[in-house]
């Protein structure tokens, strides 16, 4: 698991333009959703099986509106970058509450 530290030095969100409506398109999660958790004290963890290429995270973090997300993304450029976000399953909102 991964702390506050890890978000250090990075300021602003980058968007790929198919990832950004995905999202909506799929679940109907805004970017700005996606954007709230990661103020609100998320629960992060490495994603160890996706990406060979570069390093990516789970993030388990609820909005403004307390809808709990699971948002995977990456670092690039000091900028997080969201692959995907979705709302958390039943097992994801276990893990959030114990871990949190």
């Amino acid at each position: 698991m991964i702390n506050k530290q890890a978000f250090e030095g990075i300021y602003n969100f980058e968007w790929d333009k198919g990832n950004s409506t995905k999202n909506y398109l799929k679940h109907k999660i805004a970017q700005y959703e996606c954007e709230e958790i990661f103020g609100n004290n998320p629960l992060v963890v490495r994603d160890e099986t996706h990406s060979q290429k570069e390093s990516r995270f789970l993030a388990y973090g609820e909005t403004n509106k307390k809808l709990l997300l699971a948002v995977v993304y990456t670092i690039r450029n000091k900028n997080i970058r969201v692959i995907s976000a979705r709302p958390a399953s039943r097992k994801e909102r276990y893990i959030y509450e114990r871990g949190t």
